[in-house]
């Protein structure tokens, strides 16, 4: 990061996820968003995090880095995000889960669409108040909602519902299932789609 400089991290997601089309306030995708970024954020250095599933081939959303640095100054999708989230002055997001995680780690946080986590005075929203919206809540009382009041958890050893402290323990602990067939296959699509679309840009000279 540039030292006596404002940063920024923005976080990519998946263009036709739900939580973009319901939550996203009408911000139409990865490259709609960073414009937004840049233009909250004028003089800040900008960090672009794309989604794993789109930088893996699996989801729609892709950017190519031309596209990105012509609003971001940097691309970043090798570091551990929590550390990241943790080195930067804000955390941008449209409705990604990083930006519920940044604020158990006490990072600001502006926030463009209307994920769960917003409207209760904890972020910064850049999107028209939800009217379901208005009381004031802190970070415990978010947290406490939407981690422990509000799911119903499965054990993954016994299959019957439990309590978050039994989940906690089987992350924890190791518990949970290898990684199958399936799984593999899906990870070889998607470099083979995620080949196929840098091939593109590399023979057009264009964003695929």
């Amino acid at each position: 990061m540039p030292k006596g400089r404002r940063t920024v991290l923005a976080v990519g997601q998946v263009d036709d996820d739900l939580s973009v089309h319901l939550g996203g306030a009408g911000v139409a995708g990865n490259l709609d968003f960073l414009k937004r970024v840049r233009q909250a954020e004028p003089d800040a250095w900008i960090v672009y995090r794309p989604h794993p599933d789109v930088r893996a081939g699996h989801r729609a959303g892709h950017l190519s880095d031309a596209t990105v640095l012509e609003h971001a100054d940097s691309i970043d999708s090798g570091s551990p995000l929590m550390q990241l989230v943790q080195c930067v002055d804000e955390v941008h997001v449209l409705s990604s889960l990083t930006g519920f995680e940044a604020l158990m780690r006490g990072r600001p946080v502006t926030v463009h669409g209307m994920p769960f986590y917003a409207g209760w005075g904890l972020t910064r929203d850049l999107a028209a108040p939800n009217g379901r919206r208005g009381r004031r809540l802190g970070i415990d009382q978010l947290v406490a909602g939407a981690l422990i009041l509000y799911p119903h958890y499965v054990d993954p050893v016994t299959r019957l519902p439990c309590g978050p402290e039994i989940m906690v323990d089987r992350l924890a602990d190791g518990s949970t299932p290898s990684v199958s067939w399936l799984i593999r296959l899906r990870v070889l699509q998607g470099k083979l789609r995620r080949l196929m679309t840098l091939s593109a840009e590399l023979l057009h000279g264009r964003p695929a």
